[in-house]
């Protein structure tokens, strides 16, 4: 297949003109004709990297480290029989099926780079690489995660959800706006940009159908007014990483040249010729990386790093921000909940990073730094459903309190293979030894909580959210 992938003879010229010979534009077609690798990141907000590898071995799937990201492994694995997607570990969030090149981007971003409260990922869906950022955040801070489209909005919460991110907020604009609105408020920013998609050709082999020089011009003036947007809305002092997944110039090397020329006598760009072992192979004059194919068999990519070395004059504000349906709880509220955390769920979080928010009965954990924000922009969705009240009591969302309990110490029921298939495609569970307890009870795999059910006599009431379940999944 990939043998008869279609590459426009304008784009070889053009690609020709970027290259340095005859053989290495060579080297590039017979790269683009090769399939992709596949390659995984281990999310270490849920499991360290030294346990996945056990993991990984008990399956005999084969990791080979990937130089750039220290989670990151491309993957040889059987799935004949099932594949990584419908792993129970794929499903539980313990690791990312993200393109190798995809994690180049936030790793250049966090390279050299002190606690930063509050970040943008300013083109997010699906969601690799926000839940990336989100490591690197160690959950802290604020990370808002904007979508332009709509019908992506759903896939990229449920990844963040899956992944265990508490630290989130999204919102859902044309990222232009962001310089307006949200003018010099995060100290980092990744803009993904929208582009051509000329390094995707590997994973789809009609990726340039519709390619087109003028097309690609259209998108290059795109791109400069997101990257004007993300330095207006970063802070003096902090970090802009401009990425694509496309090659030609126009959209990597000149968009960068207008920012620097836009905002000359506040921006740097920062040297990432020594980001990982071989980084210099793909290093452009100015320090930025531009990944071809066959630099390291891997997808093409561009990634710049910029800094903000001064404040600069605000841009012109329009902004309307319609009413925010939800307020502050109580301090009675906030105490009887953390009392219900522990008493109920065993659990004894430190939740100084969140804050407890209410709207109408439910009950929000909201990232304490993205306060400042609300003012700002109208978000889609922030933080994580905690719960709803009740007159009992609270009503726990089964998927946040999973996320808050990763690193604690759990008492609950370790389901067996069979159980595990029950609870996947959404049956109650009768545990294999004669037990009856009572309330909520953690489920857990490799005595890692992936569930949270309540006890009704001897069974165990299932409480996976219906778009989780899969109907006939065996494990």
């Amino acid at each position: 297949m990939h043998a008869n992938v279609f590459i426009p003879d304008a784009y070889i010229d053009l690609i020709e003109t970027q290259l340095a010979s005859k053989v290495e534009l060579e080297s590039f077609i017979q790269a683009c004709q090769k399939p992709l690798r596949k390659s995984i990141r281990v999310n270490t907000l849920k499991i360290s990297v030294e346990e996945f590898a056990l993991i990984a071995k008990q399956h005999g799937w084969n990791l080979t480290p990937i130089p750039w990201c220290e989670e990151g492994f491309w993957i040889e694995a059987d799935e004949s029989e099932r594949a990584l997607g419908n792993s129970i570990e794929h499903m539980t969030g313990l690791f990312y099926i993200q393109e190798a090149s995809s994690m180049m981007p936030p790793v250049a971003l966090f390279n050299n780079l002190t606690e930063p409260t509050r970040v943008l990922d300013m083109a997010s869906a699906p969601g690799s690489k926000s839940t990336q950022l989100a490591v690197y955040m160690n959950n802290q801070g604020a990370l808002v995660s904007n979508e332009l489209s709509a019908s992506r909005i759903k896939i990229l919460h449920h990844n963040l959800e899956r992944c265990g991110v508490l630290n989130h907020a999204i919102t859902h604009f044309d990222a232009t706006v962001f310089g307006e609105y949200c003018f010099e408020q995060f100290d980092a920013i990744l803009l993904d940009a929208p582009c051509s998609g000329e390094g995707a050709i590997r994973k789809d082999e009609h990726a340039m159908a519709n390619w087109s020089l003028s097309s690609t011009s259209d998108i290059a003036e795109l791109q400069k007014r997101l990257i004007e947007s993300a330095f207006y809305a970063l802070k003096p002092g902090g970090s802009l990483v401009y990425s694509t997944c496309t090659l030609n110039h126009l959209e990597n090397q000149d968009v960068v040249e207008h920012a620097l020329q836009t905002f000359a006598s506040s921006i740097r760009i920062d040297d990432l010729t020594t980001l990982f072992d071989g980084a210099s192979r793909s290093a452009t004059v100015n320090g930025a990386l531009h990944v071809y194919p066959h630099h390291y068999d891997s997808e093409g990519f561009f990634v710049a790093k910029l800094t903000k070395t001064a404040s600069i004059a605000a841009p012109k504000s329009s902004k309307k921000r319609g009413k925010f349906p939800f307020e502050r709880c109580s301090k009675k509220t906030v105490l009887d909940t953390r009392e219900r955390l522990t008493t109920e769920l065993k659990l004894d979080i430190n939740l100084n990073q969140l804050d407890l928010w209410q709207r109408d009965k439910e009950l929000w954990l909201f990232p304490t730094e993205i306060a400042p924000l609300l003012d700002c922009v109208r978000f889609q969705r922030i933080g994580s459903k905690l719960g709803e009240l009740h007159k009992k009591g609270i009503k726990w969302s089964a998927q946040t309190v999973v996320s808050l309990a990763q690193n604690s110490h759990l008492t609950g029921i370790e389901l067996t293979s069979a159980e595990l298939s029950q609870w996947y495609q959404g049956q109650d569970i009768r545990p294999s030894e004669a037990t009856i307890g009572k309330g909520s009870v953690f489920v857990l795999h490799n005595g890692k909580p992936i569930g949270l059910g309540k006890w009704v006599g001897n069974r165990i009431k299932n409480g996976l959210p219906r778009e989780l379940v899969r109907d006939g999944i065996s494990f």
